[in-house]
């Protein structure tokens, strides 16, 4: 009797005695798998489950596995804050997601009362103005790069007067404020301000007031499957002049859905796969082998949010939730010393991130590149 008592003490040592690194680390993606998000979405998922394979096959965050589970919020902000917690509750280390604006608003809050670092593709500037000391972007904020946009638009184009035409959600509502500041601190005006339906089918009546308005240029800030077909209309009904955007505009999903009518569109782009960088042309390449498509700009931000996470970890040496989300504020990261965050990176204290950044144009069918933007706080 006393043997067995011996044997199961000794098996109870044993278990306990097991090294926490043998535990994987458990990041959870909050993502649009479905509705009208799923392009974004679906993109972001695949990139950060691209990037944890790869960590894993390198040996792993501190000599841990990263065990990477995605759930579908179905573009829908109720569902994604339901599965926040859900998160919270599994013990995540950290939230990937969601990618739109209005779900990561809604979601957050259970990350941040837990103590859980989030990143988000999303790019409302009031993602980050709300004092969320857990929320880090993997984009630019809306309040970065419009006056990258408004720039272009009075030197590039030589605009006085712009037309509008946007998405009525919060995407859409941060984007117009702030390309609207940025224009008007360049001088240029305002013609006809266009709200449109989130999953909006028909165009027609939208490009029509754009085309009555007689603007000098349209900045289009829709999602992917509406910009497409906003293109498809402005081509039908003969639009001739400059059509401008940031980001989504020259995307390939949108490139891919508008055909020939994404020609001559022009936008400012933080992040894309055509980018004449060799650590992005490797990531295209791998994404392709991965998943037998190239990818928009949410795959990006799905992979370097994931490799943000290792660099970070390994900084400051262990799994720490609150120890990793200080030391994220003011973080620099560079691709010398980490290439799977594919350009040099700094975060400021809000969680907004600042690096170079493209100017496009779709050429032919393709996205091309045609200037290297520097950061903001380049000197």
């Amino acid at each position: 009797m006393k043997r067995s008592t011996r044997l199961i003490a000794a098996i109870g040592f044993a278990i306990a005695a097991v090294p926490v690194f043998a535990q994987p680390i458990k990041i959870v993606g909050l993502v649009e798998l479905s509705g009208t998000g799923a392009t974004s979405g679906t993109n972001f998922d695949n990139g950060a489950k691209l990037a944890a394979k790869e960590i894993n096959a390198a040996g792993g965050i501190l000599g841990r596995q990263v065990e990477y589970t995605s759930s579908d919020t179905q573009s829908n902000p109720a569902v994604a804050k339901a599965l926040a917690q859900k998160a919270v509750d599994d013990g995540a280390y950290v939230v990937m997601g969601p990618v739109f604006s209005g779900s990561i608003l809604v979601s957050m809050t259970e990350t941040q009362r837990a103590g859980v670092p989030n990143f988000t593709g999303g790019e409302a500037a009031a993602i980050t103005q709300k004092g969320n000391p857990y929320i880090f972007r993997t984009s630019f904020t809306q309040a970065t790069a419009m006056p990258k946009v408004a720039r272009y638009i009075k030197n590039g184009l030589k605009a006085k007067t712009v037309d509008l035409m946007w998405v009525n959600n919060d995407f859409g509502k941060g984007g117009r404020d702030a390309i609207m500041k940025a224009l008007a601190a360049e001088g240029i005006k305002v013609g006809a301000d266009i709200p449109t339906d989130p999953g909006q089918v028909d165009f027609s009546a939208a490009v029509l007031k754009a085309k009555q308005s007689n603007g000098d240029a349209l900045f289009v800030y829709l999602n992917e499957e509406e910009s497409a077909r906003a293109l498809r209309e402005l081509q039908k009904q003969g639009y001739s002049k400059p059509r401008v955007g940031e980001t989504t505009l020259t995307g390939q999903k949108v490139i891919e859905l508008a055909g020939e009518a994404a020609n001559g569109a022009i936008a400012h782009v933080g992040l894309t796969a055509d980018a004449p960088l060799d650590t992005v042309r490797k990531f295209d390449k791998a994404f392709q082998q991965a998943y037998g498509t190239r990818s928009d700009h949410n795959g990006i931000k799905g992979y370097t949010g994931m490799y943000f996470v290792k660099v970070m970890t390994e900084r400051i040496g262990k799994v720490d939730g609150k120890a990793f989300a200080a030391a994220m504020h003011g973080a620099k990261m560079t691709v010398k010393d980490n290439p799977g965050v594919l350009m040099d990176v700094t975060f400021d204290q809000h969680g907004d991130l600042d690096r170079e950044s493209f100017l496009t144009k779709v050429v032919n069918g393709k996205q091309v590149v045609t200037e290297i933007l520097p950061p903001l706080g380049a000197k």
